[in-house]
């Protein structure tokens, strides 16, 4: 290590791997008695670039005491050692990072000057270069969810965070591609379309999501099932032998700034339509889609309130994805309540594994909705006639061929595995007899969080109180299902602060 003072601002040092999981924030660490900091003025919290073999990375500087670092090295998270792919013991150039340059469109934004190309590129672009704080992050979010988006706006920030990542092409056409916007727990339809649209004989290479404020994301129930952190090469790989893949969208650079964005604006509570609207083209468009399906449910309790929002949202989907080519076709669903029992990573996979196996104890539900869905994609996609969607797809699932292209697309991601759910587990019962009127999805959810999951693959809730159901008293509700007795004691203190999650009326 050199400790002498750095006079051009930039200093040496060694890579050491901590094996520290920093979440979406890539982080150096820093021996709080190295030059940097005793003599140049590095401090806790500053953002530096950091450089090896030809590659290099923003990240946040954090300090550290008391003998962690070997002599001589600066520690990587896990997500900057990623970006850097450089090997332990490895010379790492550190220097302050440069200025986000862009930040006055930002203001500008804020003070009502429409979003344009040239300022979307700039703005979306250093976000993705980690040029932008988390602070100045979270203006930009204020901004757009504060003063409504044009279309021309939204055109113009989607089109900017395509360009920030890596777009995949695809020797064949139609590509479909499938979106939830979200706010159901348990609503796990992807791996059925995608196994009954691909055994169909259509392309989708379905990239998703891991949970940021959810029980689950796509991603983390795939994840119990198969491997899915797998690059561009592998996901090619998987596309062209099986015709589909489930794979976690970050490994393969897609839209990365949307995932940033994502990140500083759920805790935020924004979610504005135009963001949405942006963050879910920009995806499709990035993995190739040429036809995209986007399922809108709508409740009290979901991410869309009303039925107005959701032909708001439409409109907005059709005039963005025309604008760029995509062939889009939204659904209006029902949000009222969770689709399936499970709601957690495990649990939610064995409930689409009841499907494809065609169980005869599988959540009916699921199993509806996810027809549905691929039966308007079949047509969307040219392989059903319009209206002969939902036959193709109930006679691809009755026959086992969705269930044996789902194995097929397991195998060829890694390998198939089982999903294990927690053994540590409470019943929430009926304090009544009624019949089931209301479910908060919100607080449904914030139970199964309490429970440990996404974190603990096997943690969440069974829910058993569909709407309409007569239930009595001391009937079983749903089931908090935990990994440690710690996280079930925290889920159950909240359900019993909340007596009302699922609201029962006389019958």
């Amino acid at each position: 290590m050199r400790n002498d003072a750095p006079l051009d601002g930039s200093f040496c040092v060694t890579a050491q791997r901590l094996g520290i999981d920093s979440g979406d924030a890539a982080v150096l660490y820093l021996d709080t008695r190295h030059a940097a900091c005793t003599m140049a003025g590095f401090s806790a919290g500053a953002r530096v670039q950091i450089s090896a073999q030809g590659r290099s990375t923003t990240a946040r500087l954090n300090l550290v005491d008391g003998g962690i670092l070997a002599p001589g090295a600066a520690g990587l998270s896990e997500l900057a050692w990623r970006r850097l792919g450089a090997p332990a013991g490895c010379e790492l150039r550190v220097q302050p990072a440069p200025p986000a340059r862009s930040f006055s469109l930002v203001r500008s934004k804020i003070y009502g000057q429409d979003l344009s190309v040239d300022a979307a590129s700039a703005i979306v672009g250093e976000i993705a270069a980690g040029l932008y704080s988390e602070i100045e992050i979270a203006a930009f979010v204020t901004a757009c969810a504060s003063r409504r988006l044009e279309v021309d706006e939204v055109f113009a920030l989607t089109g900017a965070m395509v360009e920030a990542g890596t777009r995949l092409e695809w020797p064949v056409t139609p590509v479909v591609d499938k979106h939830c916007v979200g706010g159901l727990p348990g609503n796990r339809t992807t791996p059925l379309v995608v196994s009954i649209v691909a055994a169909c004989g259509l392309t989708i290479p379905k990239t998703s999501s891991r949970a940021i404020t959810s029980p689950a994301g796509t991603a983390d129930v795939m994840e119990t099932l198969a491997p899915v952190a797998l690059d561009t090469a592998q996901m090619r790989r998987v596309v062209e032998q099986e015709g589909g893949c489930i794979v976690w969208g970050g490994a393969v650079d897609l839209s990365p700034a949307d995932d940033i964005l994502i990140r500083v604006s759920r805790p935020l509570d924004f979610d504005g339509e135009a963001t949405m609207v942006a963050s879910v083209l920009s995806k499709k468009i990035a993995a190739g889609a040429t036809h995209v399906l986007i399922d809108i449910p709508v409740g009290p309790s979901a991410k869309v309130r009303s039925l107005a929002d959701a032909e708001s949202l439409t409109r907005l989907f059709l005039a963005v994805g025309g604008a760029y080519g995509l062939h889009v076709r939204t659904v209006i669903s029902d949000g009222r309540q969770p689709v399936g029992r499970g709601i957690g990573p495990a649990l939610e996979a064995l409930d689409a594994l009841a499907v494809l196996r065609n169980d005869a104890d599988a959540p009916q539900d699921l199993r509806g909705r996810a027809l549905a869905l691929a039966g308007q994609l079949l047509e969307l996609g040219g392989k059903a006639d319009a209206g002969a969607g939902l036959a193709m797809a109930s006679a691809t699932l009755a026959s086992g061929a969705a269930w044996r292209k789902f194995q097929a697309i397991c195998a060829a991601q890694g390998g198939m595995r089982a999903p294990q759910a927690g053994a540590c587990r409470f019943e929430v019962l009926a304090a009544r007899s009624g019949r089931v009127a209301t479910v908060d999805n919100r607080q449904l959810a914030r139970v199964a969080k309490l429970a440990g999951a996404p974190r603990d693959p096997g943690a969440g809730v069974l829910f058993r109180a569909p709407l309409e159901r007569i239930v009595s008293t001391g009937e079983v509700l749903y089931t908090i299902v935990a990994q440690s007795s710690a996280a079930l004691a925290r889920a159950i203190a909240h359900a019993s602060a909340h007596p009302d999650i699922v609201g029962i009326v006389e019958a």
